[in-house]
């Protein structure tokens, strides 16, 4: 019998309250969204905050800022645990994780906390603050100015320290008795404690771990109960900036006491043809109820459209699955399939990232209680000594980037389009690789390099027991480097973009022989025991050859080592690791391990700035007078600079080319990152990306553009040629192209045709003499013309030219549009110099979120609408309102220049 659409919709509300109010074996999961209406709280600097301490923390007597980033780890002060810290109650939220079952730690008894007012529920919390999730509660400022302050350069200069605290109230029905609810949190920056009706439910203190507790115990079903988290963010805790807050999605998941686990699928490619793909599949079963149950569990298999729909009919099924599960334990059952001409997953562009979800389904008494879906990919990897990396039999270079988490004027606080933007930016460029650096990322960022077909070094430490600054997370790895490794493990282990562990980077223990190795064993044991589909590594910076550590890990990847460190003519006599290139050392020495260049260049400029004179070579540490200016603290972007530990691009490229049997090449870095501002420290951000902080592409971009993409035809040029103070004065020309030679020419006259030689990667006439007018040059390829490219010398300023990203955004109080404001003259070309102060305003359904210009030493507030244009260029960052839809207007006006405005349209 069919039933007519509208009373389908008269009776859609009683439907809706039969499935609350059905049997508890009858309900499915649920994964409610808590991101909305959270009450914010942080103690103001100068207050001292409440004494409900997770541990005690040593005094911090060194200055970290402008330590180089290679310097040697060192031992953490011990401390003493005094009574009254927490640590002991947080402990057992990991012991799931310990694969010692004698070993989990016992809960004391007591209620820390319990009489404090902040996690009462009649506490009058109306005058904090509202937010919503992801929350960064640093990104908005202000900077810290100066040197003697409690954030420097090294941190990003925002005040991400402090202790704060989160509430918010959960409906929970009485429908609820009985169920299993956990609260799951994807990242909270850091020593997080939840408290949930006063009682403390447990925490986690690694700020970049995704983890879960059980409320169940602490629920009161059909009453409001109160949540409060509280957050304590040490100062001198990290090399970069770490964000601040509950920076990620927050989760209520609702199950029948029988359910799949956390993260409770494992999926497993055993065997790979043409015609089919034998699927492993392992499950893990909870039973959280007072009496044993029989379960028989069903899973299907699904091919996913690019929209990540799944098709109607299934590609394969498992054989139905039977167990036995005791009250209160677990137990974890194993089956396998057949799919048949399996679509693969492979990186773009070569390959195709086709995806599947497998979607469970646990039944007790026949009745479903739960369903789970896995999203995987179909693939082989092959690490070779000498082919490198084979993704499905085909022989894949990694074009690879080291990323930093943060997203700019964003901060730490996770959005989707956002990370999605850089991605994008990365692709065109011909990057297909990612080097997480240096800790998980966010879930949302694996199921785009999953959907977008980008590979992924998925990394997890920073440091082990020996620190590198202060407070970093030294002071936890003995208590929790095993349950943060398997719960790193376990989240990931699915996506098809991760093909690579990597449990450290440069870590101190490199320094400590077969002690160091031992660790490194020890970690290297947990990874296995978590996955034995992909190989492990850590990042070396300074163990060599002979030594024990390297002999531990799967992949041998180097950092900076390959290249050499401050080796070479221009780097002779710097203080610090010095290395000749090792590349040739670690293969003689480890015939049968693929190596990786997980970080090389570490080259530093600021977008649209050029300083003369330009050093001859192809690879100089930036300093006074080379490449730098300490007083405006910007760094030339002749691209020819790098830290003293680094390489300038060109001379990275020269040692890639020599040994091609390293697997891939990890640039440091894709993008620029708050934090780590070398050489300046009085800066705010890096100076390292191909692309700034705005998201505004440096002439470097183009240089990697030039060698990752062969078959593109591009050609550019630099610097601008607007310089009215050097007429008849020398300013040099540099070309990047895809083609083998090209012709400049000034104002339509030749000034020569040059051809790349071996180890040539740009050409360069470093002897023209400055005339304004037009630059143009020809590019050919195999004698054939294949690109060219024109600037101009611009004129005084006169307008604002206004772009966006995208004309519509989706009304859901999360979607993101990136507007662009370029300064030109009155034949509108760009005015490269220009810095006019901007103001933005904005009329419709939407709100400015952030402004920046990419300039690595502006200390005005992300938060801005007032922001002077860097060389030419200014962004600001929109988001639509929730479930409000129209036309949006933004305005741009400038200082001495015709103001513009750009039209969106938010839609439902």
């Amino acid at each position: 019998m069919k039933i007519p659409y509208l009373l389908l919709l008269c009776l859609y509300p009683f439907f809706i309250e039969a499935q609350e109010t059905a049997p508890q074996e009858m309900k499915g999961r649920v994964h409610l969204n808590l991101n909305e209406g959270w009450r914010f709280y942080k103690y103001p600097d100068t207050m001292k905050p409440d004494s409900l301490l997770y541990d005690v923390r040593p005094e911090v007597a060194e200055k970290v800022d402008g330590k180089a980033a290679d310097a040697r780890p060192t031992e953490g002060i011990k401390v003493e645990e005094k009574q009254g810290v927490l640590k002991s109650w947080i402990l057992p939220s990991g012991n799931k994780f310990i694969s010692d079952k004698k070993r989990p730690y016992r809960r004391p008894t007591g209620d820390p906390g319990a009489d404090f007012p902040f996690v009462q529920a009649d506490f009058d919390d109306n005058n904090w603050e509202t937010v919503n999730l992801p929350h960064d509660w640093a990104i908005k400022g202000p900077f810290y100015k100066g040197w003697d302050v409690p954030i420097g350069g090294g941190m990003g200069r925002l005040p991400i320290q402090g202790v704060a605290w989160y509430r918010k109230k959960l409906d929970i029905p009485v429908s609820d008795a009985g169920r299993s609810i956990f609260l799951e949190i994807e990242g909270a920056m850091s020593y997080a404690m939840v408290w949930l009706n006063g009682k403390l439910v447990g925490g986690w203190p690694y700020g970049y771990a995704s983890w879960q507790l059980d409320l169940t115990p602490y629920i009161i079903p059909d009453k409001e109960n109160q949540l409060a988290i509280r957050l304590d963010n040490p100062p001198s805790s990290s090399r970069w900036y770490p964000g601040a807050g509950l920076y990620r999605d927050v989760w209520l998941i609702k199950t029948a006491p029988i359910h799949i686990g956390q993260w409770g699928t494992q999926l497993e490619t055993r065997t790979l043809s043409k015609a089919e793909a034998e699927i492993h599949l392992v499950i893990q079963i909870d039973n959280d109820g007072d009496a044993d149950k029989e379960v028989k569990v069903i899973t299907d298999c699904y091919l996913l459209d690019e929209q990540g729909q799944r098709q109607a009919r299934p590609a394969a099924s498992f054989s139905a699955m039977n167990a036995h599960i005791e009250a209160k334990k677990s137990t974890k059952i194993h089956g396998k399939t057949l799919i048949k001409q399996p679509k693969l997953w492979g990186p773009l562009p070569e390959q195709c990232p086709n995806r599947y979800v497998a979607l469970t389904s646990v039944y007790t008494n026949g009745k479903l209680v739960d369903r789970y879906e896995t999203r995987f990919g179909i693939r082989s990897l092959v690490f070779h000594p000498d082919s490198g990396l084979l993704v499905n039999g085909q022989r894949t270079f990694m074009k690879g980037v080291n990323q930093h988490h943060d997203l700019g004027a964003l901060g730490a606080a996770f959005n989707r389009r956002a990370a999605e933007r850089q991605l994008e930016i990365l692709r065109d460029m011909g990057c297909n690789a990612i080097r997480m650096a240096h800790n998980p990322p966010a879930p949302e960022l694996l199921e785009l390099t999953d959907s977008m077909g980008f590979l992924v070094v998925n990394e997890i430490f920073d440091n082990w027991n020996l620190k590198k600054t202060p407070l970093d997370f030294h002071l936890i790895f003995p208590d929790w480097h095993e349950q943060d490794i398997r719960a790193f493990i376990r989240r990931d282990r699915n996506h098809p973009s991760v093909i690579l562990w990597s449990y450290g980077n440069e870590v101190g223990e490199q320094y400590t022989d077969t002690a160091g190795a031992s660790l490194a064993a020890r970690l290297q044991e947990i990874v296995k025991a978590e996955d034995r589909t992909r190989p492990s590594t850590v990042s070396m910076n300074y163990a060599k050859p002979p030594m024990p550590l390297p002999a531990v890990v799967d992949v041998i990847s180097l950092n900076y080592q390959g290249e050499g460190i401050r080796n070479g003519p221009a780097y002779s006599g710097l203080q610090g690791i010095t290395t000749p290139p090792l590349f040739p050392a670690f293969r003689k020495q480890f015939p049968n391990k693929m190596i990786l260049s997980s970080e090389n260049a570490a080259a530093v400029s600021s977008r649209g700035e050029y300083f003369l004179p330009v050093y001859p070579g192809n690879s100089a540490p930036v300093k006074e007078g080379q490449g730098g200016d300490s007083l405006r603290q910007q760094v030339s972007a002749y691209e020819l600079y790098s830290v003293p530990f680094g390489s300038g691009p060109d001379k990275v490229f020269v040692t890639m080319d020599a040994h091609p049997y390293v697997a891939g090449s990890f640039v440091w870095s894709g993008w620029d990152y708050l934090g780590e501002p070398t050489p300046y420290y009085l800066s705010r951000s890096s100076y390292f990306g191909l692309i700034d902080l705005a998201g505004f592409k440096k002439d470097r971009y183009y240089l990697y553009q030039s060698q990752w993409r062969p078959d593109l035809p591009m050609a550019h040029i630099l610097p601008h040629w607007t310089w009215p103070e050097r007429v008849g004065q020398t300013v040099p020309v540099h070309v990047f192209t895809s083609g083998d030679e090209a012709e400049l020419f000034l104002n339509g006259k030749s000034l020569g045709r040059k051809k790349k030689e071996k180890g040539m990667y740009r050409l360069r006439w470093d002897e023209v003499i400055y005339t304004p007018g037009e630059l143009r040059v020809v590019a050919y390829k195999e004698g054939k013309l294949w690109a060219a490219d024109i600037i101009r010398t611009a004129g005084k300023a006169k307008r604002l030219v206004v772009s966006a990203d995208k004309s519509e955004l989706k009304a859901d109080g999360k979607d993101l549009v990136f507007v662009t404001v370029n300064i030109v003259d009155e034949n509108n070309q760009m005015v490269p110099r220009s810095d006019c102060l901007l103001e933005f305003s904005i009329e419709g359904p939407a709100e400015i979120v952030g402004t920046d210009n990419g300039d690595a030493a502006s200390l005005i507030s992300f938060a801005s609408h007032k922001r002077p244009a860097f060389n030419g260029r200014c962004l600001a960052i929109v988001r639509a309102k929730r479930l409000q839809k129209g036309d949006i207007k933004i305005k741009v006006q400038g200082e001495g220049v015709e103001g513009s405005v750009a039209v969106l349209h938010c839609k439902p």
